[in-house]
């Protein structure tokens, strides 16, 4: 990726950031300017949460690190916002779970695919799945196709930065699926399985450290833990706490 021109002294350095990882994503044609649009409504909610990981953000993520241990097939999707904002961390997920990559464009171009396909494989994964001849029949946006090696096969699918349509879709075929949105009113946030609602560049490194010192626990402990998760409960969390936090800016 290009150097990115932001003095650490600004007050919105991180901020600015990540808004110049995704414009050179954008120029090298790994995402789409829909994707920047669709990054500042995150940013604009993570503003509202305090630009912090909290606390059921934790506990989704916990959960999510049992359900991913505990997967028969996982797989983690890739949009083109995720493959510039964290491809490394992305890759050393998959890793560490033995998951399955598959790329899953909404503004579908077969030469972005190649793209971010090539990118990933430079930065050191080893096997990226491309759509193929499977299609979800309940689905009209290019988000229909999937690959019959990923996706098809997958019993937990970790889709961050998506959309609801899909999401739906495919708990509707069985699968569990986990999200990372900041954006709690969102329909992929509301029907995903398990709801991280943080910013991805601090949840996922989160994700891989908690799957890390988890892989280490009795599955009977990381079934219980499953088994207890409430999403409508986080999601409600998350909501009081914006809510709380908004009091509190009026207030003062």
């Amino acid at each position: 990726m290009a150097k990115i021109a932001v003095s650490r002294s600004h007050p919105r350095y991180l901020s600015l950031f990540y808004r110049d990882m995704l414009a050179n994503g954008v120029k090298k044609g790994l995402t789409s300017l829909q994707g920047l649009t669709a990054h500042g409504r995150g940013e604009a909610f993570d503003y509202l949460i305090g630009e912090k990981t909290c606390q059921f953000a934790l506990s989704a993520i916990k959960t999510a690190s049992a359900m991913l241990i505990l997967a028969k097939y996982p797989v983690l999707s890739i949009n083109g916002n995720t493959s510039v904002l964290i491809p490394k961390e992305y890759i050393q997920l998959a890793k560490l779970l033995d998951a399955k990559l598959e790329i899953n464009l909404f503004h579908k171009s077969s030469v972005r695919e190649q793209k971010i396909l090539n990118y990933f494989k430079h930065l050191g994964a080893k096997e990226v799945f491309l759509a193929d001849t499977v299609q979800i029949t309940t689905i009209k946006s290019n988000r229909r196709k999937i690959s019959s090696k990923g996706q098809a096969k997958a019993d937990v699918i970790l889709i961050p930065l998506e959309d609801g349509d899909r999401t739906q879709a495919l708990i509707s075929l069985g699968k569990k699926v986990i999200t990372i949105d900041l954006n709690p009113l969102s329909r992929t946030a509301q029907k995903a399985t398990i709801t991280i609602i943080d910013n991805i560049v601090r949840a996922i490194p989160i994700l891989v450290e908690t799957i890390r010192i988890f892989q280490h626990y009795p599955r009977k402990q990381l079934l219980e833990m499953v088994q207890k998760y409430d999403n409508s409960t986080v999601i409600s969390q998350a909501l009081a706490h914006i809510d709380s936090r908004l009091n509190l800016l009026i207030s003062k």
